[in-house]
């Protein structure tokens, strides 16, 4: 077959059944209870220059040789599985919200964009539903600076709740609450896969790299990451926004992180946790906390 047109696997000349990516990994937890909860709620998390200098260079020398959208030999080089998939920061914040044991990924993609160019249009990509699971997470990876003149992947915080029709998606232009994704070489962001994203304008000249790829839960949801004691579930503190209508992002993030903690929830309407109070009560519960997250009361 024409190397052009043979398949990714074809090309790394091993059979698929030898491909040991997909193989699942544990390591300790780094993300704490105020971080997993954020998660919920911005349904992103940016980890700025975690991959290591000489990764990074390998990955764009890689590129150079391979500008194809699928490189799947990457999944048979240790020092790209074990340097991103396995990276420290990414691995345990990825430990963290899917559970010990979780599944690896087993392809990837080189979003390889040539600059400059318009943005994107806003986009779930496809198979996103809405649900306050947390079963797998997508995560991208920049082997490269990605200032804004690079054209960085954009997010809207908070958009993984929204129910929309892609049609209507289409038709938006800015949006008010979105975030670029710029960061220095080796960032890696995590996020939830029904997010809305988009590739951003690009003024620059050149190419720009960002590796997309997927991990996978394989135990029941339960909080076991970084525990703080301290930490007061019913008057959560949210850093900034998103805002879309009162409350509601905060109820829905708080029913997404209930899932992840192994807690039953129900919200019954009214000024219920998790809505957040101006002042916080002293030594008492919000209404509406599950049993299992309770320190002052019981239900």
């Amino acid at each position: 077959m024409n190397p052009t047109t043979s398949s990714p696997v074809e090309r790394i000349g091993i059979p698929p059944s030898e491909l040991t990516i997909g193989q699942t990994y544990d390591c300790e937890p780094t993300l704490n209870d105020q971080e997993v909860f954020e998660f919920c709620r911005q349904g992103y998390l940016l980890l700025e220059g975690v991959v290591e200098d000489e990764v990074n260079q390998r990955m764009m020398d890689f590129v150079d040789e391979h500008p194809e959208h699928q490189p799947l030999e990457l999944l048979t080089e240790d020092w790209f599985v074990d340097g991103v998939f396995k990276n420290p920061q990414a691995a345990g914040a990825v430990r963290s919200l899917l559970g010990r044991d979780f599944k690896l990924p087993q392809t990837l993609c080189n979003h390889r964009a040539e600059c400059p160019a318009p943005s994107q249009g806003w986009h779930r990509d496809g198979g996103s539903i809405y649900t306050p699971r947390l079963d797998y997470l997508q995560v991208f990876y920049y082997p490269q600076d990605t200032p804004k003149e690079a054209g960085p992947t954009e997010v809207i915080p908070g958009s993984h709740f929204m129910r929309t029709k892609a049609n209507y998606m289409a038709h938006l232009r800015s949006v008010k609450l979105a975030v670029p994704t710029t960061a220095p070489a080796g960032s890696i962001f995590i996020t939830v896969y029904s997010i809305w994203h988009r590739k951003g304008r690009s003024t620059a000249n050149g190419f720009r790299n960002l590796f997309k790829y997927n991990y996978w839960r394989t135990t029941e949801p339960r909080r076991d990451w970084k525990i703080d004691p301290d930490f007061d579930f019913s008057w959560p503190t949210f850093s900034g926004e998103p805002h879309f209508e009162q409350f509601k992002c905060g109820i829905a993030a708080a029913e997404m992180f209930c899932w992840l903690s192994g807690e039953d929830y129900q919200h019954t309407g009214g000024q219920c946790w998790p809505c957040e109070a101006p002042v916080k009560p002293p030594a008492c519960d919000q209404e509406g906390l599950p049993s299992g997250l309770r320190r002052y009361s019981e239900v």
